[in-house]
């Protein structure tokens, strides 16, 4: 599959947790940096996720928000 996101980082999933509809995947991507992601509950089960599985955090965003 090709994709127009130029910001893909491969990792594996360290944990997965299960909401009601929603599910928190977190992704460890080298040098001990994590991403969370928040996909459906119907995506983790679409996709088999699981802890230990390669995986990759696929990034497409127009802005960037930080606060402090």
């Amino acid at each position: 599959m090709k994709l127009s996101a130029r910001n893909m980082l491969k990792g594996k999933v360290m944990d997965v947790k299960l909401g009601a509809v929603m599910a928190s995947v977190k992704l460890e991507v080298g040098g001990g940096n994590k991403i969370t992601a928040l996909i459906s509950v119907d995506s983790v089960k679409a996709l088999k996720l699981a802890k230990g599985d390669k995986a990759v955090a696929i990034i497409k965003a127009t802005e960037v928000i930080i606060g402090k």
